[in-house]
């Protein structure tokens, strides 16, 4: 658990760090970059000759799912939903690891349907707001849930096939293929979308790139599956919302944002007691 809360913060606290430096380049681009970057800090632990090919392509696959197609739908969300809306949107990740996890199991725990809906009610609580619905909104909306999917589905799937790995074959090496996947799936889809010659990111934009692709992304993922594995599916699927009010909590002590403490308070609440309730029967 202790790498899912590590991580939570690194990325709350990236909300704020990034916050508007990469408007205006090609989304899809930056996906590239990102995991493009991420690819080569793991390229020097790749040790292909320690895994059957069979799993190294799943690996592959996965990564692909989990880092490259959730990029790809979540930027896309952008062109249709405010930030905050996309924000909002990624709340309901724990549900679909749930669901997920219910249809592999052939039944829901009963600590991980519930922990999920209070995890999904912290989050709610704390980032909530009122919009009108439109067909921009619906679009946005099924965007983020595409990629909210994807990233659930490559956590429960590592997880699972992590368990299955020779243990003298490393994460790091693991991960290469992951990151492989993930660089592909964005490459790919950038022959489509992306104007290149367009791309021309200024020398802080190339330090925030820098930042999210070792950082944010390469490492944080990192930290993430391998705490992925070590955690119930219940745990797994609350701390996938932690980040929001540890994001609020940031914002509001080291950037000097306002925030309503009571809705925070009220929130990170839910989101204890969640953890509490998924931890309560040990390992799914």
């Amino acid at each position: 658990m202790t790498h899912l809360l590590f991580v939570s913060f690194i990325w709350a606290l990236s909300f704020g760090l990034i916050k508007g430096q990469l408007a205006g380049l090609d989304a899809t681009a930056l996906g590239v970059v990102r995991t493009g970057l991420a690819l080569v800090v793991f390229l020097p632990f790749w040790r292909p000759g320690k895994t059957r090919v069979s799993d190294a392509l799943r690996y592959i696959c996965i990564g692909a799912v989990e880092f490259g197609l959730m990029y790809v739908f979540y930027m896309a969300a952008f062109r249709f939903l405010a930030a905050y809306q996309v924000a909002i949107f990624t709340i309901f990740t724990p549900l679909w690891i749930a669901a997920i996890e219910a249809f592999s199991l052939r039944k829901l725990p009963f600590n991980l349907g519930v922990a999920a809906l209070f995890a999904i009610a912290g989050a709610a609580v704390i980032n909530w707001q009122t919009f009108t619905p439109t067909s921009h909104l619906l679009a946005g909306f099924l965007l983020v849930q595409c990629s909210n999917i994807c990233f659930a589905a490559g956590q429960l799937a590592y997880r699972k096939l992590r368990c299955r790995a020779p243990e003298k074959t490393g994460d790091a090496s693991l991960f290469a293929y992951l990151y492989l996947g993930a660089f592909l799936i964005t490459l790919l889809t950038s022959a489509v979308t992306t104007n290149w010659a367009a791309f021309r990111p200024d020398a802080s934009q190339w330090l925030v790139l820098a930042y999210l692709g070792v950082i944010a992304s390469g490492l944080c993922f990192f930290w993430w599956n391998i705490g992925a594995t070590r955690v119930s599916a219940a745990t797994l699927a609350v701390f996938n919302n932690a980040k929001i009010p540890l994001a609020v909590a940031c914002a509001l002590l080291i950037f000097g944002e306002s925030a309503d403490i009571f809705r925070l308070l009220l929130g990170g609440a839910l989101l204890v007691i969640a953890i509490l309730i998924a931890r309560r029967r040990g390992r799914a």
